[in-house]
């Protein structure tokens, strides 16, 4: 498994799409309020370097535990959501509509997906300090 650093090193495509103004620490407390969690400190490293945007192909794939329609070991991870309100961009802010959508349990953080299917931090068990 490669180290934290060299993922964040190389984790975001060469891509403007997706990508929210650079975070602030005022962003993040908004976006926790918003969203009643702690959000983990190595998400919020990935959105310091790039606030959301197209995933590096080495990076682009979560493992699955079952096979899905998608594949024998994985879904597709290609975007990750950042924090903001850009027009017309998919955020974290967006989770508590979506969710109310698409009829998701919650308390969930939507990181990427289409509906059909949801890469997110579940924090059902753990309570929101994560």
């Amino acid at each position: 498994m490669a180290r934290f650093d060299v993922v964040k090193a190389t984790f975001w495509a060469d891509s403007a799409r997706g990508v929210q103004p650079p975070l602030t620490d005022d962003m993040v407390a908004d976006a926790e309020r918003l969203l009643g969690v702690s959000l983990p400190g190595a998400l919020l490293e990935l959105l310091r370097v790039q606030n959301g945007g197209i995933v590096a192909d080495a990076w682009d794939m979560f493992p699955t535990s079952a096979a899905t329609s998608w594949s024998e070991s994985h879904v597709p991870f290609d975007t990750l959501q950042g924090i903001g309100r850009a027009e017309g961009t998919l955020s974290l802010l967006d989770t508590p509509y979506l969710v109310g959508e698409w009829g998701l349990p919650s308390p969930l953080v939507l990181l990427t997906g289409d509906g059909h299917c949801w890469v997110a931090l579940d924090y059902r068990e753990c309570g929101p300090d994560g």
